[in-house]
Parts: C-alpha cells; structure tokens; sequence
C-alpha cells in the first residue's frame, strides 16, 4: 500500500462532486455502470452519496410536482 506508484494512481482518488452526482442519477434511474459502481464503494464516502441522493429525490419530487400542476392548469382543472 505504501507503494509510490500506487498513491499517483488517479483511479484511487475519492469520486470528484460531479462524479457522485451522476452515480446518484444513474443509480436512481437503474444505469449505473459496474465500473462506476465499484468505484463509488472502493473510493467514496457513505454520507455524501446519501446527502446528494436526498437532494436528489426531493428536486425530483418537486420537478414532478410541478409539472402535474402545470398539465393541470393547461388542461382548465
């Protein structure tokens, strides 16, 4: 582990914000790719997969609330 090539390896660097924000989307929607997936338990952190993914769910909730009011309205109910 100590290895110096080992600690240069940039597949060993914690997920970046945008990488666990797409392994949330993809997850939440059943795409995620293997690769990414081992990636994401090897390297990230628990707390930030479950805070982006609460965010997630709940902008979702909203977008489609939103748009059940917006079908609404158009349609005169």
């Amino acid at each position: 582990m100590d290895d110096p090539d080992h600690l240069n390896n940039p597949n060993d660097q914690p997920p970046t914000l945008w990488q666990v924000l797409h392994s949330v989307v993809a997850a939440a929607f059943g795409v995620q790719s293997g690769k990414n997936r081992a990636r994401d338990f090897r390297h990230g952190k628990p707390s930030h997969f479950i805070f982006i993914g609460v965010l997630f769910t709940g902008l979702f909730v909203l977008v489609l609330f939103a748009l059940v009011k917006l079908v609404l309205h158009l349609a005169g109910l």
